[in-house]
């Protein structure tokens, strides 16, 4: 079974009051008082903020929908909200009509993953079987816009971390949905491990391809 998300996205906006986090560090990034980052450490943690944003949210909704919880659509408003941050960041460095471009590949992903949340809740194997055929080609042409932004982002290397991210996403849901917590606790720890190096690759990429906004 395969369910939920693979997005990827850009954030650029730049806070002088953040400090970098360690590629490798799986904790949370959290936001410091100091002035001396550099933009490219700065673009790096706020790059991880939405990342995180992603991941919490799409938790969140995965607890609340294969639960019956009434939370679930306010999480999922949620969710869809970051996928207009991610949007608006890519608009700030690729251009308004870039960032809307990704807004409206992002909602449809989410979209379909409620779908396929439903869909495998229900034991609906054929609805969850196309409704996962059209996922996995959204994902593809979210990694071929990106990959067109970014000679930094090749192809090939973002199908393997959306995979990667899909994955992982998918231990989630699974050991939530056989009520296995254990494993659920070991499969966000490792979601989230995965989202961090996804969302680095990235910001190495634009400060790569910026280096005169992004150096150092």
């Amino acid at each position: 079974m395969k369910t939920l998300i693979a997005v990827a996205g850009i954030s650029v906006a730049l806070h002088a009051g953040m400090t970098a986090v360690s590629a490798q560090s799986p904790s949370h990034p959290k936001a410091g008082a100091s002035v001396s980052a550099s933009p490219a450490a700065a673009l790096r943690q706020d790059m991880r903020k939405l990342w995180t944003d992603h991941v919490v949210w799409t938790h969140a909704y995965t607890v609340a929908a294969l639960g019956d919880q009434p939370d679930a659509p306010a999480a999922a408003n949620r969710l869809m909200k970051n996928q207009e941050d991610i949007g608006n960041a890519v608009g700030k460095i690729y251009g308004a009509a870039a960032g809307q471009q990704l807004t409206t590949l992002l909602k449809e992903h989410i979209s379909i993953a409620v779908d396929l949340i439903k869909a495998a809740k229900a034991g609906d194997k054929a609805g969850q079987q196309a409704a996962d055929a059209k996922w996995q080609q959204n994902g593809v042409a979210i990694a071929d816009f990106l990959s067109k932004a970014n000679p930094h982002w090749p192809r090939a290397t973002l199908v393997d971390l959306m995979k990667g991210h899909l994955s992982t996403t998918t231990n989630v849901v699974v050991a939530r949905l056989n009520k296995k917590w254990d494993e659920d606790v070991r499969a966000y720890d490792e979601v989230y491990r995965h989202i961090l190096m996804m969302s680095d690759a990235l910001s190495d990429g634009i400060a790569k391809q910026f280096p005169e906004k992004f150096g150092g």
